[in-house]
């Protein structure tokens, strides 16, 4: 346990925060049992934090041909390539959630290229990479691939948003210097009591 700073930058009191603001970070306190620090991280800021969080949940909640442990495997796989410890954590929780495997997370996060996913997924965060770290080189061969594996455009989509919306992410968690709250430590690595 900690008790370093959340932030470089300011972070609101709860009750001073506009009202569907509130809403939101005491909905996740509920569900989560913790309020995550990037929801108080970005709290300061409003209209980011609302914009911010729809295109999040816009993405990560969507239906559609990636499965939601899928859509975490990316950002753990980027987040990762960027440096980005909150987002490794955190999302690396909920990846052992979703994927309902306590080893998978680390896996991804130390080698997507050495985990045990298949190889459509192995594809699909080749992919994600490329559009990370140098999506300058993306190429209709990289689509014509991604389709061999059974992805549509609409997934070929959702790979790329993915990866860049958390790559905007990255660049602010680590800007800020925003700290990963510990509860994120254990979870899913161990059976609920």
């Amino acid at each position: 346990m900690t008790d370093k700073p959340i932030s470089r930058f300011p972070i609101p009191k709860l009750a001073d925060l506009p009202e569907d603001i509130r809403t939101a970070i005491e909905g996740v306190q509920e569900k989560a049992g913790f309020v995550p620090n990037i929801f108080l991280a970005l709290a300061h800021r409003p209209d980011e934090f609302r914009a911010f969080f729809a295109y999040h949940d816009a993405l990560m909640e969507r239906d559609g041909g990636l499965t939601k442990a899928e859509r975490e495997m990316i950002v753990v796989a980027t987040s990762a390539a960027n440096q980005c410890q909150y987002c490794v954590i955190a999302h690396g929780a909920i990846l052992r959630i979703r994927a309902k495997n306590p080893l998978i997370a680390d896996q991804v996060a130390a080698n997507w290229r050495k985990a045990d996913i298949t190889p459509r997924q192995k594809a699909m965060l080749t992919y994600a990479l490329k559009v990370s770290q140098t999506a300058w080189e993306v190429t209709d061969e990289d689509f014509a691939g991604l389709r061999g594996h059974g992805f549509s455009d609409d997934d070929i989509w959702d790979i790329g948003a993915i990866t860049a919306f958390f790559g905007l992410s990255n660049r602010l968690v680590n800007m800020g210097s925003i700290r990963t709250n510990d509860q994120f430590y254990l979870m899913g690595r161990l059976p609920k009591a």
